[in-house]
């Protein structure tokens, strides 16, 4: 096909879509039962398709008696290859098939809030057997939740996509806002009266378009919004070495690399806990059962510091485990960001946390070996880096079609198999992520939690975070952060050093030198999640832990420069400075024991002179 003939196919196919998408989002069922044809091959998942002549890429057809969803991704003259997102036994050749002629779309509703969904989000609870081919036909007939719907405009005004219609009161622990959805617009005609609503219920008329109180999206097409704002606004995890060190900005993209047993699940559920976003969006894409069951039932005990009501009631848990079908665990990553994407639109800040796009990538690299694609890096489809970069890609921070601003932060843990950090999908993702928090299996394997490297992480954001504590009275952030980094490097550098020649070889500032390496790395980016008094620490108090060990740090290169002994400065009890961040809970509790120490340091003055003191490195 020659290029101008390419690109009005191509157009052709885009305006195609486009109708498909407008109909679908708007309700719309035009051509539904005029897709339909014949089971001709199955082989595993993947399902061949005869006499569908009216299907589209990507749309969803439904398979056999019980009607299993799958995906088109291929299509042949009269033959289309489906992928099953369901267990496919007892299917057969000769069983019907049916096209939805919609793509695969995300139910969009006040339900999301404290629920726990599988990869096509569909709801978990009361879900039977996963093997049980019925058991998703059973959740989609689920009687309907009634909601208290209060309405905020009137019959008769002009409203444009993203204008709020009114709030749902009971949905969970945000403000839940029903908007009009993106390209309807046009004079309010109807409009629910305040109070109980079924999820189904049509809450207004747009220029004769109803509005669904639960809608639909497809969850692989970015909604839209009015513009694009700059970072600048950190997003507080709570975690110190996270928040003084890498610091992430809200809308900003972070990757989490690291070996098997270095800490990537409990670092995200920490984060997941303790981070300043409105909603918590929680990918569980292809890991461990009871991981994911281990974190459901601590989050369902958590209160919310925030709000004071159950932490549980702003998060949205998408769990999809190993033993899951892995189309539906390649569709959990783009049903994530739909539904973070839904309540952005609402103004809100939302976290999605995906674990881990690692086996995300391998559930691609199945689905093309199944599909026939030629194989590039280990395996993996050529298109791998392109499906990474769309999905960070959705991350932000915007000014939505409402006016409001709202930020999606996406945190991708990266498992790398033996802790190989080259392997295709660690480097392809670190080109597209603005932090990286890069896992390290010694810090892990010594018991340092979080075990995230000062060495091998970065953050791109840095310079915007510190001009935001800059505005905000703390115009010390950036250097003090320079000066901790500073000292832990130093403190490697010489590290490397003492293991050849001992400690007690190298010249006193030296030594110092390696001592408040330590106070740094025990004192301040060490931290229990088991902790009541560490597990979360706010910017006030890890200011104060820093500034504490970098004017310990000080005073011991000035001792050793007036004489004092290095082996007597080494000898002394630390203990108050590396206790500070478990006994003092507040910012004046912590300066409070920097104080006390620095007077027992400064005591030394007495002591014996150190003879080495004029030695050089």
């Amino acid at each position: 096909m020659s290029p101008p003939e390419d690109r009005q196919a191509e157009r052709a196919h885009g305006d195609h879509r486009a109708r498909q998408t407008a109909g679908h989002v708007r309700g719309g069922t035009e051509g539904a039962g005029t897709r339909a044809g014949l089971v001709s091959r199955v082989n595993g998942p993947l399902v061949e398709v005869t006499g569908m002549a009216q299907v589209a890429m990507s749309d969803i057809v439904e398979l056999g008696k019980y009607r299993l969803p799958g995906e088109v991704v291929a299509i042949s003259g009269d033959l289309v290859t489906v992928q099953a997102y369901e267990y496919t036994g007892g299917l057969a050749p000769g069983d019907p098939a049916a096209g939805r002629g919609e793509p695969l779309s995300a139910r969009l509703g006040p339900h999301l809030l404290g629920g726990v969904f599988d990869g096509l989000l569909r709801p978990l609870a009361d879900a039977g057997p996963w093997l049980d081919p019925a058991a998703s036909r059973q959740r989609q007939g689920a009687e309907p939740e009634e909601w208290l719907f209060t309405p905020q405009a009137r019959k008769g005004d002009v409203v444009a996509a993203g204008v709020c219609l009114g709030t749902v009161a009971n949905a969970g622990q945000v403000a839940y806002r029903v908007l009009v959805p993106p390209g309807v617009g046009g004079v309010l005609g109807q409009l629910h009266e305040a109070g109980p609503a079924a999820a189904d219920a049509v809450i207004a008329t747009v220029d004769g378009t109803a509005v669904p109180l639960t809608t639909s999206w497809p969850v692989r097409l970015a909604r839209p919004y009015r513009t694009r704002l700059d970072g600048g606004t950190p997003l507080q995890t709570g975690q110190r070495v996270v928040d003084v060190l890498f610091p992430v900005g809200r809308g900003g993209t972070c990757a989490v690399p690291g070996g098997f047993g270095t800490g990537k699940t409990v670092l995200l559920q920490q984060i997941t806990k303790w981070c300043d976003a409105d909603v918590i969006v929680y990918v569980g894409c292809g890991e461990r059962g009871n991981e994911l069951a281990d974190m459901l039932t601590e989050l369902s005990g958590l209160t919310d510091p925030r709000t004071g009501g159950m932490l549980a009631q702003r998060t949205v848990v998408i769990a999809n485990t190993s033993n899951m079908p892995m189309m539906a665990r390649e569709a959990s990553i783009y049903s994530g960001a739909a539904v973070a994407e839904h309540f952005r639109d609402m103004g809100l800040h939302v976290v999605v946390v995906a674990d881990s796009t690692s086996r995300w990538a391998e559930a691609l690299r199945e689905f093309a070996s199944r599909n026939g694609e030629m194989p590039a890096e280990e395996g993996y489809p050529a298109g791998l880096s392109s499906a990474l970069a769309a999905f960070y890609e959705r991350a932000g921070r915007v000014s939505t079609a409402g006016g409001w601003e709202g930020s999606i932060t996406i945190i991708g843990a990266v498992s790398p198999a033996g802790g190989d950090m080259t392997e295709p999908v660690t480097s392809y993702t670190q080109r597209f992520v603005r932090c990286l928090w890069t896992l390290d299996r010694d810090l892990a394997y010594a018991r340092h939690y979080p075990a995230i490297s000062w060495a091998g992480s970065f953050s791109r954001d840095v310079a915007a975070v510190g001009g935001w504590h800059a505005r905000r009275g703390d115009p010390e952030w950036t250097a003090r952060r320079a000066q901790l980094a500073e000292l832990l490097v130093e403190a490697d550098r010489i590290g490397a050093l003492a293991e050849l020649m001992g400690v007690t070889a190298l010249p006193p500032r030296q030594r110092m030198a390696i001592l408040a390496g330590r106070l740094a790395r025990e004192a301040v980016l060490q931290q229990s999640a088991l902790s009541a008094t560490d597990a979360y620490c706010d910017p006030a108090r890890a200011a104060a832990l820093v500034s504490a060990v970098l004017s310990v740090a000080q005073c011991l290169q000035q001792l050793v420069e007036r004489g004092v002994a290095a082996a007597l400065i080494e000898d002394q009890d630390f203990s108050p400075i590396l206790r500070a961040k478990e006994d003092a809970g507040t910012p004046a509790q912590v300066r409070e024991l920097a104080e006390a120490m620095l007077a027992t340091l400064n005591a030394l003055d007495d002591a014996p002179r150190d003879a080495g003191l004029g030695e050089s490195a």
